[in-house]
């Protein structure tokens, strides 16, 4: 990643970051950030963050945000439109935060290739667990924002992803790195933003057996 010029696929939580951070410490240059949301464009794919939240990461890292909305349906046609808008504007390396799910870095690789996007993995088959002491280590913050409710408990909701946190569910047989969807995280500092996301956490809400923590900006960080 040496001087290279990259995007970054951005879900607003730790996989993401951690790549992004990692393709800084390698040299890289970054542009952009890029993140889907669904078919309204109010919140974000999976993470279920609003669109201010992303912005005011976007905001911290200083780069622009692109964004792309759709159903699972139209996800591939928006992510290519994102990627070759990159590739027109000179940008040729997409970062990604996939680190073992083959399927996915597939998928990722061959469509990069379509529009002439090479596809850059810097957490690719590391061991989960190192992965995760490293963001911690190197000073990030962040939250449990989405649980599913049908492979892990509720409660964990809202909770400050430590060391102490990924113990705890690695007891109850867990994956902390919650690589298969146990959980998703919210990013609101660390070593890549200039500023600290001034994040509030409101009620949370139960659909289709996922748990989801509403997140919003302190109105007073911005009058």
């Amino acid at each position: 990643m040496n001087k290279q010029s990259f995007v970054a696929s951005w879900s607003g939580g730790k996989d993401s970051a951690l790549a992004y951070y990692r393709a800084l410490r390698s040299g890289g240059i970054p542009k952009c950030i890029w993140t889907m949301f669904e078919k309204d464009k109010e919140r974000s794919k999976s993470h279920a963050l609003p669109l201010e939240i992303i912005q005011a990461q976007a905001d911290s890292l200083g780069i622009p945000l692109i964004i792309r909305g759709a159903d699972w349906n139209g996800y591939e046609e928006g992510f290519l439109d994102a990627m070759k808008e990159c590739v027109d504007a000179g940008i040729s390396y997409g970062v990604f935060g996939d680190i073992d799910i083959e399927d996915h870095l597939t998928w990722v690789q061959t469509t990069c290739d379509r529009v002439g996007m090479k596809a850059v993995h810097p957490l690719w088959m590391e061991p989960r667990r190192e992965l995760l002491e490293e963001f911690v280590n190197a000073g990030f913050e962040a939250y449990i924002v989405v649980v599913n409710s049908k492979m892990m408990p509720s409660e964990f909701i809202g909770r400050e992803f430590t060391i102490q946190l990924m113990d705890e569910l690695e007891s109850l047989g867990i994956d902390s790195c919650g690589e298969s969807g146990e959980f998703h995280t919210v990013v609101v500092d660390g070593p890549i933003f200039k500023n600290r996301v001034p994040v509030v956490f409101k009620e949370h809400h139960e659909r289709d057996g996922y748990v989801f923590l509403t997140v919003g900006l302190e109105e007073e960080s911005y009058l």
